[in-house]
């Protein structure tokens, strides 16, 4: 039996953002219920050397966007990283999803053994296909999607295990 790479990553990386955006729905009603200032989610993270609340969606976002485009063979497209509110947050989600949702299966499919390169600085690191998508960006997106939900429900923000994996 053979893995559909499109299987694998669109559905999957889609349904975990739509999850994120619905977490962002019960941070926006917990801001509005307790009149909180929303830079209180926001900005916090977990700890001292862990990125923010907004910085895990937008690496979760950009981990979905980019992992699609690698694996189609088209440029990845950039954001400018300036969301300052939820509803900034879930627009770059929905974009993200409408992006990565314009692919067809056959785009993306046959890519198990295509060399993937990504390059951080001065390194550059190889992958093949289904390595790329299977042990680095879908561990990744998750990463950054449990950081935010960890971030949502320390600060009081009522969500469980349902809101996280939501109706795969």
């Amino acid at each position: 039996m053979t893995i559909s790479m499109y299987y694998a990553s669109v559905p999957r990386l889609s349904n975990a953002l739509n999850n994120l955006s619905h977490l962002l729905d019960k941070a926006q009603a917990h801001i509005d219920a307790k009149k909180i200032d929303p830079k209180a989610l926001l900005e916090f993270r977990l700890y001292p050397d862990m990125f923010n609340m907004t910085r895990q969606v937008q690496i979760a976002s950009d981990t979905a966007k980019s992992v699609v485009a690698r694996l189609a063979g088209v440029e990845i497209p950039s954001y400018e990283d300036n969301e300052i509110s939820i509803e900034m947050l879930k627009a770059r989600i929905a974009k993200t999803v409408t992006f990565i949702q314009s692919f067809k299966p056959e785009q993306i499919d046959g890519t198990e053994d295509k060399d993937i390169i990504t390059k951080r600085g001065e390194k550059e690191t190889h992958y093949k296909g289904m390595q790329f998508l299977l042990g680095h960006a879908l561990p990744n997106l998750y990463f950054h999607v449990t950081a935010a939900y960890a971030i949502l429900r320390h600060n009081g923000v009522e969500i469980g295990k349902r809101d996280y994996l939501g109706q795969p």
